[in-house]
């Protein structure tokens, strides 16, 4: 099927950056949007970014100005650059995406990655 596997997560401190990789492998036809998500304990997990196979981009009004998300569709990969992190970015980071498979009848799968921490420190 397909695979999602974050990475870049880490410790920083207010102020930093990180920036977020997210690598989808397997056998599919084509990746429609790739989203970032955020969850922190006892709450759910929330949208944070998007991005269409079209480039256009949508984020929460949180991060809005300070993150960006992109995309490199020959790496089938996308990014999240993370610049003036506040404590309160901290949560683990999943990556999702919508994908078309290759199987017919075509339909639309979303898997997600395992998840990266990341801790921003006052």
């Amino acid at each position: 099927q397909v695979q999602l596997v974050e990475s870049g997560g880490g410790l920083v401190q207010a102020g930093g950056s990180l920036r977020l990789s997210c690598v989808a492998s397997g056998r599919f036809l084509e990746i429609n949007s790739m989203n970032w998500y955020r969850q922190v304990p006892e709450k759910q997990r929330e949208l944070v970014a998007l991005i269409t196979d079209g480039g256009v981009t949508n984020y929460a009004d949180s991060v809005k100005g300070r993150f960006t998300i992109s995309r490199d569709n020959s790496k089938n990969t996308a990014y999240l650059q993370m610049n003036s992190l506040q404590p309160e970015d901290t949560g683990v980071y999943y990556c999702n995406a919508a994908v078309t498979v290759l199987r017919v009848p075509r339909r639309i799968i979303n898997p997600w990655g395992q998840g990266t921490q990341v801790t921003v420190s006052s």
